[in-house]
């Protein structure tokens, strides 16, 4: 049964007196420099970083290309307990929107980098490459057509920071680093351990057209409990995280006009969610060796539930025989993530050696209930088990460097190679989550039914596929540092077995003309090859359609399909080649005492970008429905390449840390990011058809251009005194469009300032209490103009929207160390 915990501001006032908890372990060893969130007034050491260098010593100040490190605590002292909106909410050039009524995207939301596809963003855990989710994202929310990794499946209870590489990095990394580089780094400490639960809900007036409500929903508890272990006598280290969270839905529909009377029918928000996660980090010296055993790895459970659109008692899918006045039908995900990451890392010779492989795999089950298969009448069922999505993933890592020591410099020469091998597979539910029954004609309005479970069709046979392919690749990097000017070389070469071979490089440079002040900038080439679940995924519903020669009903096949299979061939769909990219950047450091500033522009002109296309029906030329005809399908849509994409902008990132005598220690942070994406070419064209039917519509190019905010900028403030701290902090986002089918229809965010503020105290150097809010004043979207919103009142803000549409969030805290 599920525990529901709402909470409300009669609770918020009787806990007002406890101002606020810290959520979590004793300060790591490396306290960033940057970070916004410092308990303690003594000034930090800078951070080392490990991302987009791989010589030994460098802090982000002292980077070529830009890093931004964000602390354990600046990611828990707010709200939020998801990695990757508190990740959002602290870093300008990140975006984590959250959809609704888009599936199973509801449930894995993809976080954004630049405003690119999250795809296009590579993430590592401890430095090696993280898999991506089984999911695809194929409707229309931002990310569609991508394939990303799943940044909530890590607690940040587990993590020590996240370094986030503002700059394409292929030549290093691989694959995917077109706009850039995650890396989450594990907790790594030898004691201490602790425990913290955070309560929260939303406490909000809903600004709807309709029905304007007072509504206190969505109840949240995460607990979260860590452990930290020494092994041997050499600094070995053993790290425990276990975190359980249970978060309630949201609603923000509207009112059903199709009804007397009108009520609330939809379901329009977060998702139910039901979480249990489990990670550790090991490192154990190997005797007196030098070598040390190092392992990593997590799992994690996670059950939800979202809604499709409301079916009305009169909806031509509806069964009245079982429900009579109408459904809501709900679509449950049973996601499983596993990562396991083991090697060695030591000396051979002068050279540090690295030697890890690493596995990890995510499955999506996929229930569709409390919904009908009308075209099997009251025979139906009213729950289906829809099938099953899996992606997993093999790497093996080699890398060796060392750090020569030069008369004129400095010099570090890193070598190294990667085994990369990636399945996917998709297995098909019951026969009623697809099927269609003998029941063609509705009870309702004397319809066609259609076949499949409404909300979510099952995966069919048709849809099955078990794929795999490899890729090797090796690197050569090089980084000097002679007298003020440093240089980075390096190149990679990656070799796919399924499409081919590419070769990427990078030039950087940086001088510091004084102490004070660097410059810094860089060119590369990068690359994203086509995911498994671009190339084969398979979604294909089947529906009536009378024969165009005997006029007789015919089964027809419509959906998803892959570029190569025989209805995309005879489309013109063509094998998918990877994506390419050059990146420019150019960019400076100041600093001075307590104050510090990093200002990076930036150029990433992508080619032969992937898109999912737009159907292909009937209706467009004989020709079109000829070949669709033949191949027995009434529709289709496939993967393509030839979109063309110019993104510039600029990051700006300000720090200024000020030690009082009496008055604690205050942190001043103010961050932005503006970005400008154009789409210059989009793919006209297929390999059989010239013209072709709209192949990227309009709704995917604005999607592109505007469905992030040109502009986002955070500025935080944060006191911390003796066992005290205030964090308070306002974020900027510029105006995002939704696009409808033309300029008319578009649905716009506004520009808006979300607030931020939550208040702490230390019982004891060891018991932490608090409270705060996020969105302080209540602050939502641009609510859907009453003449663009539908009658099933679902989509009653846009889901673009880059803070979400439920409006204030209350939580209070509290945790203990040991």
């Amino acid at each position: 049964m599920r525990t529901s915990f709402l909470l409300t501001s009669a609770a918020i006032g009787a806990l007002a007196i406890v101002p606020a908890a810290a959520h979590a372990q004793a300060d790591s060893a490396q306290t960033d420099q940057q970070s916004t969130n410092q308990s303690s007034d003594a000034q930090p050491a800078p951070e080392i970083i490990v991302t987009g260098t791989r010589a030994s010593g460098r802090t982000r100040l002292d980077s070529i290309s830009p890093v931004d490190v964000l602390s354990a605590q600046d990611l828990r002292n707010q709200g939020t307990t998801e990695t990757a909106a508190a990740l959002a909410n602290v870093a300008p050039s990140i975006d984590f929107p959250r959809p609704a009524v888009t599936d199973g995207t509801d449930a894995i939301r993809p976080a954004t980098l630049r405003g690119l596809s999250p795809d296009q963003t590579l993430v590592l855990i401890n430095g090696i490459r993280a898999h991506p989710s089984a999911l695809l994202n194929i409707n229309g929310s931002i990310g569609r057509g991508a394939a990303a990794v799943d940044l909530n499946t890590i607690p940040t209870a587990a993590l020590e920071s996240i370094e986030v590489l503002r700059d394409g990095a292929s030549a290093l990394y691989g694959s995917d680093a077109i706009a850039g580089v995650v890396n989450l780094r594990l907790r790594q400490q030898t004691t201490g351990g602790g425990a913290s639960v955070t309560f929260g809900g939303y406490d909000t007036y809903v600004p709807a057209n309709r029905a304007p409500r007072h509504t206190v929903d969505g109840g949240t508890v995460t607990a979260s409990l860590w452990q930290n272990l020494p092994l041997g006598n050499n600094g070995g280290y053993l790290d425990v995280t276990g975190e359980f969270v249970n978060r309630e839905p949201t609603n923000r529909g509207d009112t059903d006009t199709r009804n007397d009377p009108q009520v609330i029918r939809s379901r329009y928000g977060d998702p139910f969610v039901r979480q249990y996660t489990g990670y550790a980090n090991l490192g154990l010296p190997i005797g007196d060796s030098g070598w040390q055993l190092v392992g990593w790895g997590g799992y994690q459970y996670r059950r939800s539930e979202s809604a499709a659109f409301p079916r009305n008692p009169g909806n031509t899918n509806n069964v009245p025989a079982i429900y009579p006045n109408g459904f809501l039908p709900i679509i449950q995900t049973f996601s499983r993530d596993l990562t396991a990451t083991g090697g060695f890392k030591g000396q051979v010779g002068d050279w540090d050696a690295s030697l890890l492989a690493s596995y990890g795999k995510n499955t999506i089950d996929y229930h569709t209930i409390e919904t009908v298969n009308a075209s099997y009448g009251s025979a139906s069922k009213t729950s289906f088990y829809d099938g099953q999505a899996a992606y997993d993933q093999f790497v093996t890592n080699l890398d060796l460097s060392h750090d020569y020591s030069l008369g004129a410099g400095d010099l570090t020469v890193a070598v190294g190679a990667e085994y990369r091998r990636e399945g996917y597979s998709i297995s098909p539910g019951e026969p009623q989550s697809y099927d269609r029954g003998p029941v063609a004609v509705s009870p309702t309005n004397g319809g066609t039914t259609s076949a499949g479970a409404q909300g979510f069709g099952g995966f069919s046979p048709e849809n099955a596929v078990n794929v795999h392919r490899d890729n090797v690749s090796g690197y050569l990097d090089l980084e000097g540092k002679f007298a003020t000017v440093s240089v980075g070389l390096a190149g990679r070469v990656e070799h796919y077995s399924d499409f081919g071979t590419t070769a990427n490089g990078k030039l950087s440079a940086r001088w510091d003309i004084t102490p004070s002040f660097a410059l810094r900038g860089g060119i590369q080439t990068g690359f994203r090859a086509p995911s498994l679940q671009q190339q084969y995924f398979t979604s294909v519903a089947s529906i009536i359609q009378n024969d165009p020669v005997t006029g007789a009903p015919q089964v027809i096949l419509t959906g998803t399909f892959p570029s190569v299979s025989a209805s995309a061939r005879a489309l013109g769909g063509l094998p998918l080649e990877p994506e390419k990219s050059t990146n420019y950047s150019a960019g400076f450091v100041f600093r001075s005492g307590g104050f510090n500033l990093t200002v990076d522009a930036y150029q990433i002109e992508i080619r032969n970008g992937l898109t999912l296309s737009q159907n292909i029906g009937t209706g467009f030329s004989s020709a079109v429905d000829q070949i669709l005809a033949d191949n027995d399908v009434g529709s289709a849509r496939f993967f393509i390449n030839g979109v063309k994409t110019r993104t510039r902008g600029i990051d700006a990132v300000a720090n200024y840390r000020l030690v009082t005598d009496n008055s604690g220690t205050l942190n001043f942070t103010l961050a932005g990011n503006y970005n400008d994406l154009k789409v210059l070419e989009v793919p006209t064209t297929t390999s059989t058809l010239d013209p072709a039917p709209t192949l990227v519509s309009r709704q995917t190019i604005v999607t592109l251009e505007d469905g992030t905010p040109e502009t986002k900028v955070t500025g935080t403030v944060d006191w911390s005194l003796g066992g005290m701290g205030l964090t308070l902090r306002g974020t900027y986002y510029g105006d995002v469009n939704e696009p409808g089918s033309t300029a008319i229809s578009d649905l716009h965010t506004g520009e808006k300032l979300i607030t931020d503020i939550e208040a702490r105290f230390t019982v004891d150097n060891r018991f932490h209490f608090g409270f705060g809010a996020d969105n302080l004043f209540d602050v939502y979207p641009d609510a859907t103009p009453s003449n663009l919103q539908s009658s099933t009142g679902v989509v009653n803000f846009p889901f673009f929207s880059p803070f979400g549409f439920n409006g204030r969030r209350v939580y209070v805290k509290a945790g203990i160390d040991w």
